[in-house]
């Protein structure tokens, strides 16, 4: 059935658009002033700031419906006729045209509703990090920690994983790496880093923290690893927090002469080095020797005496 343009145009009533464009407007500006005043007020009251963030988005979301729900009851002639003719015409302009703006808005609300990550949750998605900052009728904003604002659109949530490193609360688990030599007193090492963990100002102890170690190699050659696991107590000083400890630790190694990783000569005696004769040395020295009988130079440049010498 070919829909009446006579019934599409008399669905508009004229004399309701500028009410529709007041109403739009007043919605546009409330949401701004929403946002500015919740942000400010989670800035001064930094422990209720993730809900206030969650309880902006909400209702940014329901101010917008209502508000375009409000502009079409205004603007347009909702009788039984006007539904079908609309109907008939829409179904196939917005259908296609707007496939994927419908898609993202459901999306939006399933986000809502199901809670995968909240506004204020540090995230991983497609190899991209950050804090979600708004979660919008489209789209999904994220604020990477080099200050990029990435826009994802709702619908690709709905399709990949996602990843929350502190899904709604204010701390979150940090884990940082640390290594030195076999040859070292790992011991020592350990206890380092649990005392720059917990001397550290931005360190959350109320949640376990711990230092893992093991064994790894790091490029061809044979360390310790140090894995320090802490929360911190809150996620704006994620990257802080990592450089304090960082600093605490390599101070620490510094003075109680811990070294990094390096190969095992380092700490073996060197009577007990085992070189290979002069004589053998056939055509010429061996490359990284000093070319004098009887003595060589380490990886290291210190003098090595030779077994015969």
């Amino acid at each position: 059935m070919e829909p009446d343009p006579a019934a599409i145009t008399s669905a508009l009533r004229l004399t309701g658009i500028p009410y529709a464009a007041g109403i739009l407007f007043i919605t546009w500006f409330g949401t701004q002033a929403l946002t500015q005043t919740l942000t400010g007020i989670g800035n001064r009251f930094t422990d209720k700031r993730l809900l206030l963030n969650q309880a902006m988005t909400v209702m940014r979301f329901a101010a917008w419906l209502l508000g375009i729900a409000a502009a079409a009851a205004v603007s347009l002639n909702l009788s039984k006729e006007v539904v079908i003719a609309l109907t008939g015409t829409a179904a196939v302009t917005i259908g296609f045209a707007l496939k994927d703006l419908t898609a993202s808005i459901i999306a939006g609300i399933t986000i809502i509703v199901d809670r995968p990550f909240q506004v204020g949750d540090r995230v991983s998605f497609a190899g991209i990090y950050g804090e979600v900052s708004a979660i919008g009728l489209r789209s999904v904003q994220l604020v990477t920690l080099d200050d990029n604002v990435v826009t994802i659109p709702n619908n690709k949530f709905l399709t990949e994983a996602v990843s929350s490193g502190n899904y709604g609360a204010l701390d979150m688990l940090i884990q940082m790496d640390f290594f030195v030599g076999v040859d070292q007193d790992i011991a020592m090492a350990r206890r380092l880093v649990e005392r720059a963990l917990t001397s550290s100002r931005f360190v959350y102890l109320e949640k376990p923290w711990t230092v893992l170690v093991n064994q790894v190699f790091e490029g061809n050659y044979l360390a310790v690893r140090l894995r320090a696991k802490a929360y911190v107590l809150d996620v704006q000083f994620e990257k802080a927090f990592e450089t304090d400890i960082t600093q605490r630790v390599m101070v620490a190694f510094a003075e109680h002469g811990v070294l990094p990783p390096a190969v095992l000569h380092r700490n073996i005696s060197r009577d007990l080095w085992p070189m290979p004769p002069a004589n053998t040395n056939v055509g010429g020295p061996i490359a990284g020797t000093t070319g004098v009988p009887g003595t060589a130079k380490g990886v290291d440049g210190a003098s090595i005496p030779n077994v015969d010498s």
